[in-house]
C-alpha cells in the first residue's frame, strides 16, 4: 500500500466549465463492491472532499450484510449519506447509532478514533443498500481535535423543489437553505433530484465544486455525463446542468486545504504522523469499539 498526495493542479480547460471527468474504479468489499471516485489518478481532492464511492445499488439476502470491523481513522470526518438501506455505527467513544436514508452520522476522527460498520435491523430479512461514503479533510488546526460524533435526522436537513430539482443540502449552505451539520472548513454537499429537462445552475461562490452523476444523465454545455461520472468544475465557471433523463446527482465543493498525505484510512498534512497511526494501531494503542472485539490488521 503507498501513499496518495492529494496536491492538485491549476485548471487547464479552455472549452468550457468542466476541467475534468472522473470515472470510478470497481472495488471489492466482500460482501459487495463499491465505485470508488475519490481519490483517483486524474484528482485526489475536490474541496475538502478526499475520498468518495458509491455503494451499490447492491441486494442481500436473509443473513448477509455490509459487515465492516473496526478500523481506526486520523485527520478527516466522515459522512455516510444512504438513498436506501441501514448501517449500525459503532465506535470508540461509545456511541451505536444506526444511519437510515436521509440522516447524517458525522463523525470528525481528529487525533484519532475506531469504528465499525454492519448490517442495520433488516439483517434478518433481504435487504437492500445504496449510498455514498464521503472523507471531508480537517483544516491544519483541527486534525488533532478530540474525536467526536453527532447525528442528524433526515428531518434536520432543508429540503425543497426548485425548478423541477428536488434538493437537500446535507452541508453547507445553497440556495437560501443551511444544514445543520458542522463543517470544520467551507464545505458544500447538496443531493439533487432532477425531472427530466430540469435546469439547475450550481452555486458559484466555492472555490472547488464537482457534480457526481448517481443514477440518470445530465448534461452540461454540450457534454453528456451518464450515471457513475464525476464533472469536476474549472474555478470560476458556472456550471449549469440539464437532466436528460430524471437523473440524482450529487454536488460536492468548499474551500482548498492543500496537500495532504492518505495511506489506508489515515490523513494528514505529515507522513510522519501517519507513520505514528500506524504504528499506534499496530500496538493496539487506539480505543476499542465497546460490544464489537474484531478489527482490521494494519495492510502489510
Amino acid at each position: 500500500m503507498t501513499y496518495y498526495e492529494a496536491d492538485e493542479p491549476a485548471c487547464k480547460s479552455t472549452d468550457g466549465a468542466i476541467e475534468l471527468t472522473i470515472r470510478p474504479k470497481l472495488k471489492d468489499l466482500g460482501e459487495f463492491s463499491v465505485r470508488r471516485v475519490l481519490p483517483s489518478r486524474e484528482r485526489r481532492m475536490v474541496g475538502p472532499f478526499i475520498f468518495f464511492d458509491h455503494m451499490g445499488p447492491a441486494e442481500f439476502p436473509p443473513g448477509k450484510g455490509v459487515s465492516v470491523r473496526p478500523h481506526p481513522h486520523i485527520g478527516i470526518s466522515t459522512i455516510t449519506y444512504l438513498f436506501d438501506g441501514q448501517i449500525m455505527h459503532r465506535d470508540s467513544l461509545g456511541y451505536v447509532q444506526p444511519i437510515e436514508a436521509g440522516a447524517v452520522n458525522l463523525m470528525t476522527a481528529g487525533r484519532g478514533i475506531v469504528h465499525s460498520e454492519r448490517a442495520g435491523d433488516d439483517l434478518d430479512t433481504l435487504s437492500t443498500l445504496h449510498g455514498i461514503q464521503s472523507w471531508i479533510a480537517l483544516p491544519a488546526d483541527d486534525e488533532e481535535a478530540a474525536p467526536d460524533f453527532v447525528h442528524y435526522p433526515a428531518n434536520a436537513l432543508p429540503d425543497f423543489d426548485l425548478g423541477g430539482v428536488r434538493i437537500r443540502v446535507i452541508v453547507g449552505k445553497a440556495f437560501g437553505h443551511e444544514s445543520p451539520v458542522a463543517q470544520h472548513s467551507p464545505t458544500l454537499y447538496l443531493e439533487c433530484q432532477f425531472q427530466a429537462g430540469a435546469e439547475l445552475t450550481l452555486p458559484d461562490d466555492q472555490e472547488e465544486i464537482a457534480l457526481y452523476v448517481v443514477s440518470g444523465s445530465v448534461k452540461v454545455g454540450e457534454e453528456s455525463y451518464a450515471e457513475g461520472s464525476m464533472a469536476v468544475a474549472c474555478p470560476g465557471h458556472r456550471v449549469r446542468a440539464m437532466a436528460e433523463s430524471d437523473s440524482r446527482v450529487m454536488v460536492i465543493g468548499g474551500s482548498s486545504l492543500g496537500k495532504r498525505h492518505i495511506w489506508w484510512n489515515f490523513v494528514s498534512r505529515s507522513k510522519e504522523r501517519i507513520e505514528k497511526a500506524k504504528k499506534d494501531w499496530t500496538e493496539g494503542q487506539f480505543d476499542p469499539v465497546p460490544g464489537d472485539d474484531e478489527f482490521i490488521p494494519l495492510p502489510e
